[in-house]
């Protein structure tokens, strides 16, 4: 089989230019970037809440703090829960919720009239598969986007929350529309853009030979952001990403068993000594149903997400560097209570995106990662076999360097 090849970020930039959207105002008011918000459900700290309510509330959801440079003007909700938001934010700041995407994109009218959207298909009464996928309709809501798009003759800037789909098959049409259509897309977690740890980047260039990420929660909700974590350091390697080539998953006895043979219990230590929230006592005594992803990338770099609950609740990276005696090793910390500092940094790149028309990370890093969950998630269904994948070939540029944002103004207080 042929491997698939994927455009460089620096292409996809380079055809991905911004697109000048109508306002959904009169020409009486002043030019705005204005955003539409496509969702399932908008309740209380979904993520709905966390990413749109910035746009309505501010930066730390108090109604004081500054807020994006672009404005959300129009809504679509797929769901409408007993305690939705959204009818009363709409009330309060302004704003129109439509019966449709096209409605929503076109502000009521007849053609594309916002400058970006935001697609947050997270949270809501969706079915899960026999993988334990739930399903969410990202494809289907992507689907309305791209013909509002297609009718309108242009393109604007959209953010996908989370992993573009729980199928590759849905995840790989949503990356080909947008190559197809120049249409500037980024995707992902919160991850990659908050605090860490200590504040650590890798040193970009460096032969990495073995990492793990720590995990706990929902094995496919918070194995997602795990990843993103692990995917944000490993891309700066010497050789930048190149994909994978093959993934495991392993559950119970078999991921001790494992241990010294394909992952490393020594940077499993080296991780677990950047935790705060750590339990005592021994992995084996406190994880019910551990479980471990072993990822195999191509250029020979091998990593494995450990999926601790009930050890830990910390998403933490050690990586072993050729050459140096010590791992690197950075606890992804995550303000764990309203407002949800850490979702501040990701709406500021997200708020970027739209102001310029070009993506602020690649959208590649988070198509393998999608590609990854969706490869170990199915390891997992056909009984824990290893999965070649050919069809995670995929090559890019590592995003910008990180940086350490600035303490949280409010909520749970950076660890000192």
């Amino acid at each position: 089989m042929s491997l698939i090849r994927f455009v460089s970020r620096r292409h996809f930039l380079a055809t991905a230019g911004a697109a000048v959207g109508t306002a959904c105002f009169s020409r009486a008011e002043p030019r705005m970037t204005n955003i539409a918000a496509i969702i399932t459900e908008y309740r209380r700290n979904s993520h709905a809440d966390v990413i749109a309510g910035r746009w309505l509330e501010g930066f730390d959801l108090d109604g004081k703090s500054a807020k994006p440079k672009s404005k959300l003007v129009s809504m679509y909700t797929d769901q409408l829960p007993p305690n939705d938001m959204s009818r009363s934010l709409a009330r309060k700041h302004g704003f129109t919720i439509y019966k449709s995407i096209r409605e929503a994109l076109c502000c009521g009218g007849d053609k594309l009239a916002v400058d970006g959207v935001l697609l947050i298909g997270e949270h809501g009464n969706y079915p899960v598969n026999e993988k334990g996928q739930k399903l969410y309709p990202r494809r289907r809501l992507f689907e309305g986007i791209v013909d509002v798009f297609r009718a309108s003759k242009r393109s604007v800037p959209v953010f996908n929350d989370k992993h573009l789909s729980y199928s590759w098959e849905n995840t790989k049409w949503m990356y080909d529309r947008a190559i197809e259509m120049k249409i500037p897309l980024m995707a992902g977690s919160s991850l990659p853009t908050t605090w860490r740890l200590p504040p650590l980047e890798l040193p970009g260039g460096v032969e990495v030979e073995e990492a793990v990420v720590t995990s706990y929660g929902g094995l496919e909700s918070y194995g997602f952001h795990a990843l993103e974590a692990l995917q944000c350091v490993l891309e700066r390697r010497k050789g930048n990403e190149t994909g994978v080539q093959a993934v495991t998953c392993l559950e119970g006895d078999q991921v001790w068993n494992s241990a010294k043979k394909l992952w490393s219990p020594a940077l499993l230590d080296a991780a677990l000594a950047k935790g705060m929230a750590v339990r005592k006592g021994t992995p084996r005594d406190n994880c019910k149903k551990p479980a471990a992803f072993v990822i195999e990338y191509r250029d020979g770099c091998r990593a494995t997400l450990l999926h601790l609950s009930g050890h830990v609740r910390e998403m933490i990276v050690a990586a072993r560097i050729k050459g140096e005696k010590q791992p690197f090793a950075v606890n992804f910390w995550l303000q764990d209570g309203r407002p949800y500092g850490h979702f501040t940094m990701l709406c500021q790149g997200i708020d970027a995106m739209f102001m310029t028309g070009k993506p602020t990370w690649p959208v590649e890093r988070t198509l393998l990662t999608t590609g990854i969950l969706d490869a170990a998630l199915t390891s997992r269904f056909k009984g824990h076999v290893r999965l070649q994948t050919p069809h995670l070939a995929i090559s890019y540029q590592p995003g910008p360097a990180w940086k350490q944002p600035p303490p949280p103004r409010v909520g749970p207080a950076l660890p000192k």
